[in-house]
């Protein structure tokens, strides 16, 4: 199982701006050139974590972005689950199988207990945890 970019960016967005002041705003340019990210990938990565409630943008003059809510608050796991589009690590997790196993198939089973597992380890860190 591998990570998207996309949630490894997330990830290190999230560290940057929570190692921040409290509420403190910073763009999405400062952590361009603070993380080597492209600004392109850094503002979609921006709105799906506002719309998970990750981040809040503020727009104007003076605006930026800043945590959503406390670091404290923010579990890892639950963000690396609003960002992965898809979990289905093994066929039979997409619906749509080709397998003759699938009706007495126990390793579905295992899997989704391991993928439960590694998400249940990251939530017991928050963001706080990690910076």
């Amino acid at each position: 199982m591998r990570l998207t970019k996309m949630t490894d960016y997330s990830l290190r967005l999230l560290m940057y701006i929570a190692s921040k002041e409290p509420g403190e705003l910073c763009s999405i340019a400062e952590v361009s050139k603070a993380q080597k990210l492209s600004e392109a990938h850094l503002m979609k990565i921006t709105h799906q974590l506002s719309l998970a409630g990750w981040l809040e943008t503020v727009r104007g003059k003076g605006g930026g972005i800043r945590l959503g809510k406390p670091a404290n608050k923010i579990k890892v796991g639950d963000v690396v689950l609003s960002m992965e589009s898809d979990f289905n690590i093994v066929e039979c997790f997409s619906g749509s199988v080709n397998c003759k196993f699938v009706k007495n198939c126990k390793l579905a089973g295992v899997i989704d207990g391991a993928l439960e597992g590694f998400v249940k380890h990251l939530n017991k860190y928050t963001l706080a945890d990690i910076i």
